[in-house]
């Protein structure tokens, strides 16, 4: 079972390497944090106050590839925790058919926000996450 999640906040220490992202519960409570590096969350942070590059940086340039070679990326996924690790998936729509991608959570999330998509995080990543806390 998947959960609509929403990145709910970022928190940016520029001292340390390793910044926090905040995915709440959509239509419940339950929300959990991960850690990502200073690159993604600024990028993440960029996006969302809605400020442009003069050229595309990777997240950029992940969407233009799924778009002209004729996908549709259709959300993104939070499969799996494992030993405090978090996997991702793009999910693209290509020619009828769900092609799933491999990805960094942190790259997910900025790619999902790049292209205003949904995420989506397994049921059991949540309930392990929150045990974690």
């Amino acid at each position: 079972m998947t959960v609509l999640m929403e990145l709910r906040r970022i928190i940016i220490n520029e001292i340390h390497d390793s910044q926090i992202i905040l995915l709440h519960e959509v239509d419940g409570e339950r929300a959990f944090p991960i850690v990502i590096g200073l690159f993604e969350a600024r990028s993440i942070e960029k996006r969302i106050k809605g400020e442009k590059w003069p050229r595309p940086l990777t997240h950029d340039l992940i969407c233009n590839v799924i778009d002209l070679l004729g996908g549709d990326l259709q959300d993104i996924y939070i499969n799996e925790l494992r030993e405090h690790t978090y996997f991702a998936r793009l999910r693209i729509r290509k020619d009828g058919e769900i092609v799933e991608v491999d990805c960094r959570p942190s790259d997910a999330i900025a790619i999902a926000v790049t292209a205003k998509v949904p995420i989506y995080v397994a049921e059991d990543v949540i309930e392990e996450a929150s045990q974690e806390q």
